[in-house]
């Protein structure tokens, strides 16, 4: 049984995925510094975080949330501190040279990390999940597979969505070669302004 207007499921969070977000600015910055296999474990870590954030959301937590929103500043800080450090890191990166059999010096697990993080301390996340998320289930029908049917979607599209972007960004390798630091700041600027956004806007 499909879940409930799986269809317009379907058209929220392709709109949502094809909008840059904090996520999509991380994978593309490391798409240019660090090779797109490296971003593999970066949208690996994103995704996992999606996934647990659902699970507690539908089998655990439900409208804790809702009813805490205290929980949900100290998320909302804590990826604003996040957010801050990987501007700071991005920006002091050197975008790898295509050439180069240079190793990295971040490992899989600090590319996931990275991922998981960005992901799982999202305000966005954990507003979606508990206020969008549940609207698609059937809870008096056979609500366990309807979830995994919603997830495996979702979190498929969204890793599919955040390489499609790390694709893309090597394409612009050769214009990055010639302006190294360019998209370093960029990337890094954009980073400090959804910081800011977010401690503007999103008010529990």
């Amino acid at each position: 049984m499909l879940p409930l207007d799986f269809i317009l499921f379907l058209q929220i969070i392709i709109f949502l995925f094809i909008t840059p977000g904090t996520p999509r600015v991380v994978i593309v910055s490391y798409s240019m510094n660090y090779g797109v296999r490296n971003c593999i474990w970066t949208a690996l870590g994103d995704i996992t975080a999606n996934f647990i954030q659902a699970t507690l959301v539908i089998f655990v937590l439900g409208t804790f949330f809702l009813d805490n929103p205290n929980f949900l500043n100290f998320f909302k800080w804590i990826g604003i501190i996040y957010l801050l450090y990987l501007a700071y890191d991005v920006y002091k990166s050197s975008p790898k040279n295509i050439n180069s059999k240079i190793i990295t010096s971040k490992n899989i697990f600090s590319f996931f990390k990275d991922g998981f993080l960005v992901a799982g301390t999202s305000p966005k996340a954990w507003l979606f999940f508990p206020l969008i998320f549940p609207q698609f289930i059937d809870f008096n029908s056979n609500y366990i597979v309807q979830f995994f049917i919603l997830i495996t979607t979702y979190v498929v599209l969204d890793f599919l969505s955040l390489i499609g972007y790390a694709l893309l960004a090597q394409k612009l390798i050769l214009w990055i070669k010639a302006n190294p630091k360019t998209i370093n700041t960029i990337s890094a600027s954009v980073l400090v302004v959804i910081a800011l956004i977010i401690i503007v806007t999103q008010q529990y």
